[in-house]
């Protein structure tokens, strides 16, 4: 019982509420409640990808680093064993001239060829006590200038073999400026026979490269290249360049920055960069921007997902509206005795299902009602479609054979009056028609084709007289190939027309055809005044074209045939040259051509 009347309430509530119902219960809060758990784990996921994203950041700039530094250090050991090198800079030389004869065979490429391998090195130095070396390039002497440089007391203060050293110091070409430096600097002592003369290698690193490895993480995190006395040699909030002619400004922790979170790791193991550190202090507006792209990505899901739904109930019950609606208004229309069709894409659901029987309900009375009458009419249709057909085959056999009566009469006259040239012109227009209406297949061997040029060219020999002469040259194999019918007499027209007409002297049209490497081959040559450049380049758009306007229809409709004929397998080309005459070819493959020959042979079988 409870069950009944839990059914019966629910069949009393009208369908609009029930659809409403639907959407606020069904759709609307399972939406909510999804987006607020939704929205709490992207919370702790965002929180956790963000850490792992400084992680990855704070790696990826400290090994980019150590590579740069590594790569200076490696070019420095490789110079450090080259022993043709000590060997060079031990020598003493008995002039400059002497010096420069070593230089150019030896020393001139022998350190600039390791810069464009290693991209981060700027520039790459030897300083030398020898006497006779001459400074210059990337060779230089250790004079008091040098013994007092910032890099030189650095390097000898230090026990290591190999030191990174920061300093600032003058620019090599402008000595007013001041430059921040980042060198690596080893002693060339490899070899012990050779240690009649000091030298030190320098190489220094481009600070540009580190420069761009921070800023490349800024969205990340700030980060500080420090060395082992907490100066800051590079930064994204002071750039390279940063620091007095005392000295680098030294790194603080701020209360703002600890709030963040200070993240530090060494820059490597080696011993030459023991001490060095890279500092990163996140980004504290990354995490809320992200946060606050989340919750609007969520927000507008959400609000994207209520639309559609509201959209498509909406949808859903105007459908349902609509036919009913439709179909109570034609049962009205029944009961007057109109028996009209409902006129709509009814669907496949149960309403359209009424909506079907309807109208066959609605069709078959009409039918019952109507039957004898229709059957009345349209008897007294066909009748009259008959006769009309009759009168129009009457009609078609009186054109042509009004037609020829005329073109009889005419031909007596001629005959009377001696008149042999229009008689023979006359003959030949009468088989060109007789022709024409006889030809009933799409598809005629080539010789009917050659034929019906013919009586067309003697048409044109007639109108042209001495002017005009043509030829042709076809191979006996080739007549028995079909071709469609009226294919090749285009192409021979517009030889005569555009050809000949506007030549001086006598005019030629030839037709050749041959059969040749599984090929039927049709070429149609003039001598007439050929086509320029511009304008066989548009008529050969034009024929390839899907445009059915413009000019050239008649050679593009030509080529159309042969396309749906052939399925796109046919060579169709036009060459002209101005003052030369054209020649337009047609190649077809004989796999797809049918041969008379052959044909008959299958039909006495």
């Amino acid at each position: 019982m409870r069950r009944w009347r839990f059914r019966r309430t629910v069949n009393d509530i009208p369908l609009n509420t029930k659809f409403l119902l639907i959407y606020l219960i069904g759709v609307l809060l399972p939406i909510l409640v999804i987006n607020l758990l939704l929205m709490g784990r992207m919370t702790d996921f965002i929180k956790e990808r963000e850490e792992q994203n400084l992680d990855i950041s704070m790696e990826r700039a400290r090994k980019d680093i150590l590579d740069f530094i590594d790569g200076g250090v490696a070019v420095s050991h490789a110079l450090n064993t080259d022993k043709t090198l000590y060997e060079k800079m031990e020598k003493t030389y008995a002039d400059p001239l002497d010096f420069y004869e070593t230089f150019d065979e030896q020393l001139r490429n022998r350190v600039t060829s390791y810069i464009p391998v290693n991209n981060q090195i700027l520039r790459i130095g030897i300083y030398t006590s020898n006497p006779t070396v001459v400074p210059g390039g990337n060779y230089h002497m250790i004079d008091d200038e040098v013994r007092g440089s910032e890099w030189y007391r650095i390097w000898q203060s230090s026990t290591d073999p190999v030191v990174i050293a920061a300093y600032r110091a003058s620019q090599v070409n402008n000595l007013a400026n001041i430059e921040s430096y980042f060198s690596v600097i080893e002693q060339m002592d490899y070899y012990d026979s050779y240690n009649m003369f000091e030298k030190v290698l320098r190489i220094d690193i481009d600070l540009s490269k580190i420069y761009d490895v921070i800023m490349r993480e800024r969205d990340y995190l700030d980060l500080y290249l420090v060395n082992g006395n907490d100066e800051i040699i590079v930064s994204a909030n002071s750039g390279y360049r940063q620091g007095q002619n005392d000295g680098y400004p030294r790194f603080e922790l701020t209360a703002a920055n600890e709030e963040k979170g200070v993240e530090s790791v060494a820059i490597g193991n080696a011993r030459y960069v023991k001490g060095w550190r890279l500092i990163g202090i996140p980004q504290g507006t990354r995490v809320s921007k992200a946060m606050f792209e989340m919750r609007l990505f969520v927000g507008m899901l959400a609000a994207a997902i209520t639309f559609f739904t509201s959209i498509f109930i909406y949808v859903m019950l105007r459908s349902y509206h609509y036919r009913v609606k439709r179909l109570s208004r034609h049962m009205q229309k029944v009961t007057n005795e109109k028996f009209d069709l409902i006129n709509i894409d009814e669907g496949r659901d149960e309403i359209g299902g009424l909506i079907r029987n309807f109208n066959m309900m609605t069709a078959r009375i009409n039918a019952l009602i109507n039957n004898v009458y229709k059957l009345e009419i349209q008897q007294k249709s066909l009748e009259a479609e008959r006769v009309r057909a009759e009168l129009n085959f009457l009609q078609s056999q009186m054109n042509p054979h009004f037609l020829f009566n005329t073109l009889n009469a005419i031909l007596v006259v001629c005959t009377k009056n001696n008149y042999s040239d229009v008689t023979d012109i006359i003959k030949n227009l009468s088989r060109l028609l007789r022709r024409l209406l006889r030809w009933k297949e799409d598809l005629v061997t080539l010789g009917e084709e050659i034929m019906f040029i013919d009586m067309y060219l003697k048409i044109e020999k007639f109108r042209f007289r001495d002017k005009f002469e043509y030829k042709f040259d076809i191979e006996p194999e080739a007549l028995h190939y079909k071709i469609p019918k009226m294919s090749i007499q285009p192409l021979v027209e517009n030889a005569c027309k555009h050809g000949i007409q506007a030549v001086q002297g006598t005019g030629l049209v030839t037709v050749k055809a041959n059969v040749a490497d599984g090929w039927l081959r049709i070429v149609i040559s003039d001598n007439g005044k050929g086509i320029e450049p511009e304008q066989l380049r548009e008529i050969l758009l034009s024929v390839r074209s899907e445009n059915t306007s413009g000019n050239s229809i008649g050679i593009r409709n030509v080529y159309r045939r042969f396309e749906l004929y052939y399925n796109d397998q046919v060579r169709f080309n036009i060459s002209s040259n101005s003052g030369q005459g054209t020649v337009v070819s047609v190649e077809i493959p004989i796999r797809l051509l049918e041969h008379q020959k052959e044909m008959d042979r299958e039909g006495q079988a």
